[in-house]
C-alpha cells in the first residue's frame, strides 16, 4: 500500500506515513447589545450575550463547520468499536446516550451527548491513498466533467456566498504555515480559495503601521482600486477579481484583530476546548462561525498510524473527545445547531488487520463518521459493519451521497443546482448520488 501526503505522491523507504507529510456572538446582529460590547473583540464577548442573542442566531444564514481529522482516525477506537475481536484492540466499548449504542472508551464525554449525533458507520469510499483520497472526500467525487472540481468550502463560499458580515467565507484553521490558497477553488476561480490560519494566527501585516494614518491607508487603497481597474482591461477577470478580493478580506480583517487575541477568551473556554492545538482551534472556529464566516474547517493532523495505533490514538482521541463535547454544548448553549452544519470526517478508516509494527493502515472499505446540527436528524447510528469490521453490512455510502446530504441540509436543490463554467453547466453533487433521506430533519 502506497503512503502519500496529502497533496503530492512522495515516494516512501517505510510503511509508514511520515507525519510531516500531512502536512456576543455576531456583531451584525447585538443591536442594542452593541453598545455594552463596545471595545470588546468578538471571542471576548465570551458566554455574556448568549440570553440575549439565542432567539436572533435561529433567525441567521446556514454555516458549516468541517473538523478534518487528516490520515484517518480509527473507526475501531471511536465510532465502531469491535472489543473481544481477532481485530477489536486492546479498548473497551462503552454505552451511550443512545440506548443499546457503544463506542470506544475513549470517547467518555462524546458517549454522553450521542443524542445530538447522528453518525454514519457505514462508508465505503474506495480510495486508500492519501494524495488521491483527500480531495476525492473534499469535492464529493463528482463525475469526471474534464474539469478540477472546488472543495467543500470553496463551494459553499460560490453557492452561499458571504454573511452579511463582510468577513470571507471559507477559512481554514490549521497547524502550521497561513495564507490564502487559491487551488481549492478548481474551476471556480482563485477568489474562492480557502484564507488559511496557520496555527490559528491571523495573516501577517495585518495590522496597520502604526506611522501610517488611517486616512492616508484608505487613499492607498482607492489607488490600488485604480490600479486593478486598469490592469483589469483586456485580462481574464478571474483573476484580478482574486487579488481585488484579497485586498477587501484584509480590510475586513482589520477591523476583527481581536478576534485573534486568545487573551481575550475566558479561562474556562480554553480549559473546556483543551489547551491543545485541536482544542484552541476549534475554540477559534466557534468564535469565527459566531463572527460570521460561512465556511470553518480545522484540520488535525498526524492520524496516519501506521505503527503504534494505540497508543497514538490513546493520545489523541481523548483530546478530540474534550473539544468535540465542548462545541457541541457550546452549539446548545448558543440556540446554533440549528444553523451551524457540523461534520468530523477524514479521508478514510483505518483496517482492522493490525500489522506488524501494531499499527493499522489504511482502510476506506468500512469506516465512519459523525455530524450533528442544521438539517440533521440527529439521535441516531446509520449502517452497520461486520462483526471483525473488515466490510459494510447496511447502508453502503459514499462521499457523493454525504455532499447531496449536507447541501440539501443547508437548504439547496443538491439534486438540480448547478454550477456554471464558461457556460457549461455542472452539477453540484455526483449526479449519480442522491440524498441520504434517514439522515435529514
Amino acid at each position: 500500500m502506497s503512503c502519500e501526503s496529502s497533496f503530492e505522491a512522495v515516494p516512501m523507504k517505510s510503511p509508514a506515513c511520515n507525519i510531516s507529510q500531512h502536512n456576543v456572538s455576531r456583531r451584525r446582529i447585538l443591536g442594542t447589545t452593541a453598545g455594552a460590547a463596545s471595545g470588546l473583540g468578538l471571542g471576548a464577548l465570551g458566554g455574556l450575550v448568549q440570553p440575549a442573542i439565542g432567539e436572533e442566531l435561529k433567525k441567521q444564514e446556514k454555516q458549516v463547520l468541517l473538523l478534518w481529522l487528516d490520515g484517518g482516525m480509527s473507526q475501531l477506537e471511536s465510532w465502531d468499536p469491535k472489543p473481544n475481536t481477532q481485530f477489536g484492540g486492546p479498548y473497551r466499548s462503552i454505552p451511550t446516550s443512545l440506548p443499546g449504542v457503544h463506542i470506544s472508551e475513549l470517547m467518555p464525554r462524546t458517549a454522553a451527548m450521542m443524542h445530538h449525533l447522528a453518525v454514519v458507520r457505514s462508508m465505503e469510499t474506495v480510495d486508500n491513498s492519501h494524495s488521491s483520497g483527500v480531495p476525492r472526500m473534499l469535492r464529493g467525487d463528482p463525475t469526471n466533467r474534464g474539469v478540477v472540481y472546488p472543495f467543500w468550502g470553496s463551494a459553499v463560499a460560490k453557492l452561499m456566498g458571504a454573511t452579511a458580515s463582510g468577513l470571507p467565507p471559507y477559512v481554514w484553521v490549521k497547524p502550521g504555515n497561513g495564507g490564502f490558497i487559491s487551488k481549492y477553488a478548481g474551476f471556480l476561480g482563485a477568489k474562492y480559495g480557502a484564507l488559511a490560519l496557520g496555527d490559528g494566527k491571523p495573516p501577517t501585516n495585518l495590522v496597520r503601521p502604526d506611522d501610517l494614518a488611517e486616512r492616508d491607508a484608505k487613499e492607498r487603497r482607492k489607488l490600488q482600486q485604480l490600479f486593478n481597474q486598469r490592469y483589469a482591461v483586456g485580462r481574464r477577470k478571474q483573476w484580478n477579481e482574486a487579488n481585488s478580493y484579497v485586498y477587501d478580506v484584509a480590510d475586513t480583517l482589520m477591523k476583527h484583530t481581536r478576534l485573534f487575541d486568545e487573551s481575550l477568551l475566558p479561562g474556562k473556554d480554553r480549559e473546556r476546548y483543551g489547551r491543545h492545538d485541536f482544542g484552541r482551534h476549534t475554540l477559534l472556529a466557534r468564535n469565527l462561525l459566531e463572527s460570521g464566516v460561512r465556511f470553518v474547517q480545522v484540520t488535525s493532523y498526524g492520524w496516519d498510524t501506521h505503527g503504534d495505533n494505540f497508543n497514538a490514538h490513546s493520545s489523541r482521541v481523548p483530546k478530540v473527545d474534550q473539544t468535540f463535547a465542548a462545541l457541541l454544548q457550546d452549539l446548545i448553549d448558543r440556540s446554533m445547531m440549528d444553523n451551524v452544519l457540523v461534520v468530523m470526517m477524514a479521508e478514510f478508516g483505518r483496517t482492522p488487520r493490525i500489522n506488524g509494527s501494531v499499527g493499522r493502515d489504511h482502510w476506506p472499505n468500512a469506516w465512519s463518521m459523525a455530524m450533528t446540527g442544521s438539517g440533521i436528524r440527529t439521535g441516531q447510528v446509520l449502517g452497520e459493519t461486520s462483526p471483525d469490521g473488515t466490510e459494510v453490512t447496511s447502508h453502503p455510502l459514499d462521499i457523493g451521497h454525504m455532499f447531496h446530504t449536507w447541501y440539501t441540509a443547508l437548504g439547496l436543490e443538491s439534486q438540480h443546482a448547478e454550477f456554471v463554467n464558461d457556460g457549461q453547466p455542472l452539477p453540484i453533487a455526483n449526479d449519480e448520488m442522491a440524498p441520504v433521506k434517514e439522515l435529514l430533519s
